[in-house]
This record gives C-alpha cells, sequence and structure tokens, in this order.
C-alpha cells in the first residue's frame, strides 16, 4: 500500500503536464541548438537566454495560477544550481561557454518535485548520465572523424606516436608489472586500474592526432567569431596574438578582423549539444520507467 502511495506521488509530481511541458519545451530548443552547433560550431547566448525567460515566466505563471511560490522558487534554485555547473564545467575545460550556458536551462527545468531530495538525485543522475552520454558521443564523433579523415589521421598518429613513443612504452612497461603484481596478490581492483592506464598513452596520441588532423580548418577572418580557437599565433602590426582556452576576445577579433586579411588556422571542439539532448531525453525516459 505505501509503496502504492509513493508511485502515485511520484508519477502526479514529475510526470506532470508541467513538467512534462518544460521536457518538450527543452528537447525542442535542444533540438535546434544541435543543428545550430553542427552549422555553426556555436549557440549562441539570444537562443538559450530565451529558453531561460521562458522557463522562468511559465514557472512564474503557475506560482500565480496555484498561488503556491515554490514553482518560481525551484525554478531559479534550479538555475542557481545549473549557474554554477556551467562555470565548473567551463572552468575545468570541459564544454565551451555556449554548451555551458545551456547548463542553466536545464538547471531550471529539472526541479520536478517541491521536495529537495528527490530534485537532489535528479540532478545527481542528470549529471551522471550527461558524464557518461557525453563520452559515448565524444567517442563516436571522434571515431567518424577519423574515418573521413583517415589519411591524414594516420599520418598525424605516426608523427605523435613517434614525438612520445619512449614515454608511452615506459609508462606501458610500469602498467604491465603493476597489473601483474597485483593481480598474484589478489587485488584485482588494482589490477584492473593498472590495465586501463596501460591504454592511456594510446587514447592520449589518439586524441592528439584526432585534434590535429581532424579539428583544424583555415577560416577567413570575416567568418571568426568571439571564443575562436587559434592554432598558431598571429603577429599583426608588432602584436601578438596567442592561444588561449577561452578562445578569442571581443577585442582581438575586432583587432584581427580590421588589420588582417589572409585566412587564419583555427581550432574547434566536438558540438556538443547532441549530449544534452541525449541527457534530458535519457532522465525523462528513466523517470518514466521507474514512475
Amino acid at each position: 500500500m505505501i509503496n502504492e502511495l509513493l508511485a502515485l506521488y511520484l508519477r502526479e509530481n514529475l510526470l506532470s503536464p508541467a513538467n512534462i511541458f518544460m521536457i518538450l519545451l527543452g528537447v525542442f530548443w535542444l533540438i535546434i541548438a544541435s543543428i545550430l552547433d553542427f552549422k555553426k560550431r556555436e549557440v549562441e547566448n539570444w537562443w538559450t537566454f530565451s529558453l531561460i525567460a521562458i522557463l522562468l515566466a511559465f514557472r512564474a505563471f503557475l506560482s500565480v495560477e496555484n498561488a503556491d511560490y515554490r514553482y518560481f522558487m525551484w525554478g531559479l534554485i534550479g538555475g542557481i544550481i545549473g549557474f554554477l555547473l556551467c562555470n565548473l564545467f567551463y572552468y575545468a575545460r570541459m564544454f565551451g561557454g555556449g554548451d555551458a550556458k545551456f547548463l542553466i536551462a536545464l538547471g531550471v527545468i529539472l526541479p520536478f518535485s517541491f521536495e529537495w531530495r528527490i530534485n537532489l538525485a535528479i540532478f545527481i543522475i542528470f549529471i551522471l548520465i550527461l558524464l557518461f552520454s557525453g563520452a559515448v558521443y565524444g567517442g563516436i564523433y571522434c571515431i567518424f572523424l577519423t574515418v573521413i579523415n583517415f589519411k591524414k589521421f594516420k599520418a598525424e598518429f605516426a608523427k605523435e606516436f613517434r614525438k612520445s613513443r619512449k614515454t608511452s612504452y615506459g609508462v606501458c612497461v610500469l602498467c604491465a608489472i603493476l597489473f601483474a603484481f597485483f593481480y598474484f596478490m589478489g587485488f584485482y581492483a588494482g589490477a584492473a586500474l593498472a590495465g586501463i592506464l596501460f591504454l592511456t598513452p594510446a587514447l592520449l596520441i589518439y586524441a592528439r592526432a584526432v585534434e590535429n588532423s581532424c579539428m583544424q580548418k583555415y577560416a577567413d577572418v570575416k567568418t571568426l567569431t568571439i571564443g575562436d580557437l587559434l592554432v598558431e599565433p598571429l603577429k599583426i602590426k608588432g602584436k601578438t596574438i596567442k592561444y588561449n582556452w577561452e578562445g578569442l576576445s571581443e577585442k582581438e577579433l575586432l583587432f584581427i578582423q580590421k588589420n588582417y586579411k589572409k585566412k587564419v588556422l583555427i581550432k574547434y571542439g566536438i558540438p556538443f549539444m547532441p549530449a544534452f539532448l541525449i541527457s534530458l531525453v535519457t532522465l525523462s525516459c528513466a523517470i518514466y520507467c521507474l514512475v
């Protein structure tokens, strides 16, 4: 009886029409954002912030209609948590600025309940799903790039391997020794960790080869945008603009477009919006199945 009442409570709260509407709104926005990310390699701030404004307005309407401030309050709390996660992932260099900002909008959507424990669990589960789906999606995308740029990748992989061959061999030998030691000592968790670390040099070489051979292109200065990553320093009128992990600033962009006429070699990352879309859909389906 208690389990049935709990399931009924979760179904009425987590799968309420309001929550379903916000999920569908988020899915629609993420589909468009994914298309923009593939097409332009960026998602403009106005698209993300427009979703945040609509969601907060909708939550404010619910609060007024139901005379319950908690609808809007939890939206604000979720947005603040999303803002903190946005900065955490951005400064940890896991996501670009446009990708990270979408976490604020998702933060407004995710508080499906008035119970803080349930909302905390939803946030944690979503982040775990995002990290896992992001890793899988990123791996598949890199393999796709490798296949369509195989000749360039093959040459770059050989080059990177030669550069780090001695270090890679040393790490592999050390990991093999540790694996054998932990295995015969019966410490299988340590053996598993050593086995994973054994693959690390090859994965790092692969990642650098993909980045150098498949994720760089020459772009006209007119098409450059704020946040673009330079591969090589630019010397313009006695001033040197170097690579910065945050990308080109507005001031640097205007200076380049005004004083530089040649094409610029830039680095672009993986369009990550599809990972957010996959994560939101997966979380919603998981909640539906559980309740």
